[in-house]
């Protein structure tokens, strides 16, 4: 079993479908994982909701 959660802004329902399909696809031929045994969660953010540490909003104060 592999559960794989990505953090992302802005993709569509398009590109999110593909990476999934991607994701099982690739994880089948390359390490043998069923795509039967995968769970992929998405979880959308924005940039200020991160911090690198600090005590710091890196992305809003324009470090990154």
């Amino acid at each position: 079993m592999a559960v794989i959660q990505i953090f992302q802004q802005g993709r569509s329902e398009d590109q999110k479908r593909a990476v999934y399909r991607e994701l099982a696809d690739g994880l089948q031929e390359r390490c043998d994982i069923s795509p039967t045994d995968l769970i992929v969660s998405i979880v959308s953010n924005g940039r200020q909701d991160w911090s690198f540490g600090l005590g710091r909003a890196q992305f809003l104060e324009g470090d990154l």
